[in-house]
């Protein structure tokens, strides 16, 4: 234990960069994934056949095509167009797009839940579909969509530790270079289990705030 204790403050600030790489593309992508998703889920549910169509098949590519792919083709793909990513900025990008395939359909099930004659309470009054939609139909739906939006973020958050096959310097990443150098797989790797355990928890304790929160409000 002494030992490790030793190895884990020599390779303190490492670890720690890592940390920190994690939690900014997490952070990122679920920002980028939840707007996108917004977008989506609003258009398949209300966009014309034809604006619908296209909307369906990203959802149903990016939920069908597994996370390793989708970060290997957002970091090499752009290369190919002229377009200079980092490995980190292409890692955010395939976490956001994963993102945004899954809350967009998880919205359009909220939204569809809704009863119809809401929508025409609403126009009985004199309000635009654009008002429905802010003041009616979204804050409905966004809090039935909170406890899967939830899961989705916890999801990427562990799907960052995917990110050290394009060379991004994230905890995972970090805690391998640590390993090389001492050896002590077991330890390390726990370590960094518990640091990715911890932001989970984090993460599941605001989202039971914010339900509460939205909850007192109904």
């Amino acid at each position: 234990m002494d030992a490790f204790l030793a190895q884990l403050w020599i390779a303190r600030w490492p670890i720690f960069d890592g940390f920190l790489m994690t939690l900014r593309i997490s952070v990122g992508a679920i920002v980028f994934g939840t707007i996108l998703g917004c977008i989506v889920g609003i258009q398949l549910v209300f966009a014309p056949l034809w604006l619908r169509l296209p909307f369906r098949a990203y959802v149903d590519i990016m939920r069908g095509t597994p996370l390793l792919v989708l970060i290997l083709a957002a970091f090499y793909i752009p290369a190919v167009l002229g377009l200079s990513l980092s490995a980190a900025q292409a890692g955010t990008l395939a976490l956001g797009l994963f993102a945004g395939a899954h809350i967009g359909e998880l919205l359009r099930g909220s939204l569809q839940a809704i009863p119809p004659g809401q929508i025409e309470a609403g126009r009985s009054i004199g309000l635009t579909f654009p008002q429905i939609l802010a003041n009616v139909l979204l804050p409905q739906a966004l809090r039935t969509s909170l406890p899967p939006w939830i899961n989705t973020g916890v999801e990427l958050i562990k799907g960052s530790s995917l990110l050290s096959m394009i060379g991004v310097g994230e905890l995972l990443l970090k805690t391998q270079e640590v390993i090389g150098r001492n050896f002590m797989t077991i330890q390390f790797y726990v370590f960094a289990g518990v640091l990715y355990l911890v932001v989970n928890i984090a993460l599941d304790l605001l989202g039971k705030s914010m339900e509460r929160r939205l909850g007192a409000r109904q």
